[in-house]
């Protein structure tokens, strides 16, 4: 259990903070992750890393010459938002070109694909490489569906290696490619982790069992299995990772034996040991193995083992020095301190000739935001149980960041007598820069696409209302590529859309039509128990999940039915009476 903490919501960020003033020769303090202190040669590739914090040495621990050039750096177990990712690249470029590489997780996928659409089109040419060794969580022949655990290393390593070696970017990103498809890893756990303030592990092992198959967010295994002995599982990892090997594979290996977080050292050697006796048995030569803790997960205890696959210029990378704060091979040269200018203040937005019904109407969004941050709030802990019984746990802390961030920027904007375009806008791009992982950049594009629909206008009516829903649920289905029936939240966002669309359409006032629409929502979310997850964190844990609505769904629902609550309350009431003399003032004559 993590014990050292003032704020639990402040544990990462501290701690990345703390970390930076232990590895000062190594990195420096960017908004948003750390970057290498020391010089990087100009026109070199940047390779940039990282993801949710909890696993160090990963992400932050392997910046310095020879692997990585910056990490992003998110809050526990969730995904760093597109613009700390954004930030950390700029950071990091050298002249040569971004590669950025990271586990393959819905929440990193969207934050770094955003990133990545930002950086080139201000012209720095940026690739992405996903790591998915995972074998685990999907078949062989759908390996592009695989997460991304321990063998993040491997990649990192030889395309960081690469990169010094002064190849350029499409080189970079061909050997970080080579590297994935040659790089298997399975994992076992014997007891779930705690997140930084939690009073109890995301998930145990029954007494004598071990979890096989897990991941490194604080997911289970996908199965239970008796505890074997050291040579048993020895035999388990290796020949289930034999059986995945790739096609082309030769009969040179790295093996990786890396600790989750309290499976220490000896146990970790002593497991080595026979791991490497059997891998020699299959004919296989162990090259440069690594064998600690490299890719954690809190305090988790569980162990996996990875094998790369070499050939003759992967082998040359891989054994090539590196000097970072946790990861150390050869005799990397000393390098000069170089100076970064501090981040680059944002660009003033321009002046807006605010409409008084626009900015009644952003005091109102800025209230039903304050409605949304109280309902999850109150459900934190409801939403983070249910989110580790087949997923990492963090949906709880996650919506509680994104929301408490979003109200108060939401808050500020209606106080300076803002729109309602620029009072969502302020709060969506808050709600995914704090919260990161997947909701947090659902959440706050949607937000943002409402706040764009409503714009800054002289009159709304129920027509705005309507094309505010149907903006917020196409950001969200654009965006995360979820269908019905993947059990996500978009199984009660399209009920919950649909439902207004007809009532409002069949002339139902606004509130009538979103009382409906809440009631189909919260039927929706609970139906959502009798789904497989075919998205996400959980869909390696389809059975795990069977019985139990999603997460997604559930904190939509109860939003949903706080908003509805609220718009037919006395307070929602007086700001609409705001609304209507605002209106008349202005001489348009618009209803509510």
């Amino acid at each position: 259990m993590t014990q050292i903490f003032d704020n639990p919501a402040d544990f990462a960020d501290e701690a990345l903070d703390g970390f930076v003033a232990a590895n000062r020769g190594f990195v420096t303090r960017v908004d948003g992750g750390v970057v290498r202190s020391t010089e990087v040669p100009a026109g070199q590739v940047a390779l940039v890393v990282g993801g949710g914090s909890g696993h160090y040495p990963a992400f932050a621990g392997l910046v310095g010459p020879g692997l990585a050039t910056g990490a992003a750096c998110g809050n526990m177990f969730a995904s760093p938002a597109a613009g700390q990712v954004y930030r950390v690249a700029k950071a990091a470029n050298a002249g040569g070109g971004v590669l950025l590489s990271y586990g393959n997780y819905a929440g990193d996928v969207l934050h770094f694909g955003q990133a990545q659409l930002r950086l080139n089109a201000e012209g720095i040419e940026t690739r992405t490489v996903l790591v998915t060794d995972d074998i685990a969580s999907a078949p062989l022949d759908e390996i592009e569906k695989r997460r991304g655990i321990a063998g993040d290393l491997t990649v990192f390593k030889i395309a960081g290696a690469a990169a010094e070696a002064g190849l350029d970017l499409d080189a970079v990103e061909e050997l970080a490619i080579r590297t994935n498809y040659r790089t298997r890893s399975l994992g076992v756990a014997f007891d779930g982790c705690t997140l930084p303030g939690a009073d109890r592990p995301l998930f145990h092992v029954p007494a004598g069992q071990m979890s096989l198959g897990l991941g490194i967010h604080g997911e289970p295994g996908i199965s239970d299995h008796p505890m074997p002995t050291a040579s048993e599982l020895a035999g388990l990892l290796v020949s289930r990772l034999l059986a995945d090997k790739p096609e082309d594979a030769g009969d040179r290996v790295v093996a990786i034996v890396n600790g989750l977080g309290t499976v220490k050292y000896e146990e970790l050697f002593l497991l080595f040991g026979k791991i490497e006796k059997l891998l020699a048995a299959a004919g296989l030569t162990v090259v440069e193995p690594e064998c600690g803790e490299l890719v954690t997960s809190l305090d988790m205890s569980g162990l996996s083992l990875t094998l790369l696959w070499l050939d003759d210029e992967l082998e040359r990378f891989w054994v090539a020095p590196a000097s970072t704060p946790a990861f150390r091979k050869g005799n990397a040269e000393p390098r000069k301190r170089r100076e970064l200018a501090g981040p680059q203040a944002g660009v003033a937005a321009a002046a807006e000739d605010t409409t008084a019904t626009a900015a009644v109407v952003g005091r109102l969004a800025a209230a039903v935001l304050a409605e949304v941050q109280d309902v999850v709030v109150k459900h934190e802990a409801e939403l983070g149980r249910l989110d580790a019984i087949a997923g990492d746990g963090d949906h709880g802390i996650g919506m509680r960041r994104g929301v408490d961030a979003a109200a108060a920027a939401a808050q500020d904007s209606a106080a300076a007598g803002a729109s309602v375009e620029r009072v969502l806008t302020a709060a969506g791009e808050a709600w995914s820069e704090r919260a990161g992982g997947t909701s947090g950049a659902l959440w706050g594009s949607a937000v943002i696409a409402a706040g764009l629909t409503l714009g800054n206008k002289d009159a709304y009516s129920g027509g705005e209302a309507a094309a505010a829903v149907n903006a917020f649920a196409d950001a969200i289905t654009a965006l995360g590529k979820a269908e019905p029936g993947d059990k996500t939240m978009v199984d009660a966002l399209l009920p919950f859309r649909d439902t207004f669309q007809a009532a409002f359409d069949g002339g139902a006032p606004v509130a009538d039509a979103l009382a409906a629409a809440s009631a189909a929502a919260q039927e929706a979310a609970a139906a959502t128990s009798s789904l497989r997850p075919l998205k996400g964190r959980a869909r390696p844990l389809a059975e795990k999940s069977l019985g139990h609505p999603d997460p997604g769904a559930v904190s939509f629902a109860l939003i949903a039915a706080r908003l509805s609550d609220y718009l037919n309350s006395e307070q929602a009431r007086h700001v609409l009476a705001d609304y209507r003399m605002a209106a008349s003032t202005a001489g348009n004559g618009a209803q509510a």
